[in-house]
């Protein structure tokens, strides 16, 4: 059983306040697997206040120190490496082998990608004007993290908060405790200040919305759904700070009339089926031209009907269970509605695997034949669940694709790199990827209207925890 009783503050393990516990379900069996103390809002004041403390003297250290402490952070890490894996197949069920190469892999890719914007960045930089501009860490940041990729959300705040000079009060999912706990256990061992940062476990109502509202945070980075992000939103207005948020997602997938459409197709459903479906940047609507429909659903639903459902702990599983009954529930109601309002079923469904009695697992589930307004068309759904759409000429595939309040991410597949380049520029979304490309860590992450504001990863994950100040008349009479 594990007992996780503890919240991190000031450098230490303490007891919480808040005197609530929940049990931790393993998605994959249903079975309880421990058990997790929440704080409160007075955790918070507690946590806020240490943090403020520590401000001054973290912001005074020198980027090189900051480096080095990435960097010690980056070997405690990998040295726990198989522990990170362990941790998100017991809490959020994601297979061994996904949890290996994919989950735990985005630590260190996302801290070695932190050190090298960190070795060129110039926090001081003047003008032609004489007018010097510094780039200074806003303060205690309050960061909220999700549960569908623990330690990569949890990184792509804390590490940039820590590269400017900012100390922190982080809350992660109730669902994702385990693996950020142990992130927590190696930001001690890697000789982060006390003060600097500091975890609360907690739900959102309570912890998430006393950060939110807290007078002494300076900025609220939030991942997570478009609901709570408005609720997050809500509760900073009064202080006025700074809210930077990643939110929901319903990206499209253009595929243009002269691909190898077997492959597109089956490079589509793979990426629309990452993480069981449970990521907000995938494109879980397929565009194909209106000619090519009957073949492209063909191909989904053999392309799906090949993975692999079973226990987290096989190494051959390819799709593990939604991390809990809720959302399993939901999932099953979107598909559901797909049913009733008339898309065409060609693989899964809203029943049970075979095999699979228990555990929240949901069968890969292809829709054709989906019109741009239907539920499943709309509602980012957070599972194994593709819709494909048809279209009859360019124009139309981009207005489908840009006609929802998301705005993420978005695809388009093409044999002429230049056509695809030209739909590229068209398409509303924070990242746009081209022909199935490797993932770029220094690229900006974050999305347009709805899919929130402000940008992860690289840089510009960086400069969301600075201030700019522009000291004018720094280089006159020299």
């Amino acid at each position: 059983m594990i007992v996780l009783d503890r919240v991190y503050i000031d450098g230490a393990w303490v007891e919480p306040l808040g005197g609530k516990t929940m049990d931790l379900i393993d998605p994959a069996t249903e079975k309880v697997i421990g058990q997790l103390s929440l704080g409160n809002e007075a955790d918070v004041d507690r946590a806020v206040a240490t943090a403020k403390r520590a401000a001054p003297a973290f912001a005074a250290t020198s980027v090189e120190e900051r480096i080095a402490l990435l960097e010690r952070i980056l070997a405690a890490y990998n040295r726990r490496y198989d522990e990170f894996a362990e941790a998100m197949r017991l809490e959020m069920g994601s297979p061994i082998s996904f949890a290996t190469k994919g989950q735990a892999a985005r630590g260190p890719l996302h801290i070695e990608a932190l050190l090298k914007v960190l070795r060129e960045f110039r926090f001081e930089e003047d003008m032609d004007s004489g007018t010097r501009l510094r780039h200074q860490p806003i303060g205690v940041c309050g960061l909220i993290t999700p549960w569908n990729w623990p330690v990569n959300q949890v990184i792509v705040k804390v590490g940039p908060a820590l590269a400017a000079g900012c100390t922190m009060v982080l809350k992660p999912s109730e669902f994702s405790a385990i693996s950020t706990v142990l992130f927590a256990e190696v930001l001690h061992e890697a000789g982060v200040p006390a003060g600097v940062f500091n975890l609360i476990n907690g739900d959102g109502l309570t912890v998430g919305s006393a950060i939110g509202a807290h007078e002494d945070i300076s900025m609220v980075s939030f991942t997570g759904s478009t609901r709570a992000g408005i609720e997050v939103a809500r509760a900073a207005a009064p202080t006025v700070k700074r809210v930077a948020q990643e939110l929901g997602g319903k990206s499209a997938n253009i595929l243009l009339d002269d691909v190898d459409l077997d492959d597109a197709v089956r490079r589509g459903v793979a990426a629309c089926f990452t993480n069981s479906g449970q990521s907000c940047s995938i494109p879980t609507r397929m565009l194909v031209p209106a000619h090519l429909m009957d073949r492209a659903a063909q191909i989904a639903a053999e392309a799906a009907n090949g993975y692999r459902l079973g226990p987290t702990d096989d190494a051959e599983t390819q799709l593990g269970p939604i991390v809990n009954r809720s959302q399993f529930e939901r999932v099953r109601g979107l598909i559901d509605s797909g049913l009733k309002e008339g898309a065409k079923l060609v693989a899964g469904g809203p029943d049970r695997p075979d095999g699979l009695p228990g555990g929240y697992y949901v069968r890969p589930t292809v829709f054709s034949h989906v019109a741009p307004d239907m539920t499943i068309a709309q509602e980012e759904i957070f599972g194994p669940v593709l819709s494909i759409i048809p279209y009859e000429n360019e124009e139309e595939a981009v207005a489908i694709a840009n006609g929802t309040f998301y705005g993420l991410a978005a695809y388009v597949q093409s044999a002429d790199r230049e056509r695809a380049r030209t739909i590229a520029r068209k398409l509303n979304g924070g990242q746009v990827h081209i022909n199935y490309p490797p993932a770029d860590f220094g690229a900006p992450f974050g999305g347009f209207g709805r899919s929130g504001n402000g940008r992860e990863w690289g840089e510009a994950g960086l400069r969301e925890y600075l201030e700019t100040k522009a000291m004018i008349g720094y280089g006159a009479h020299e």
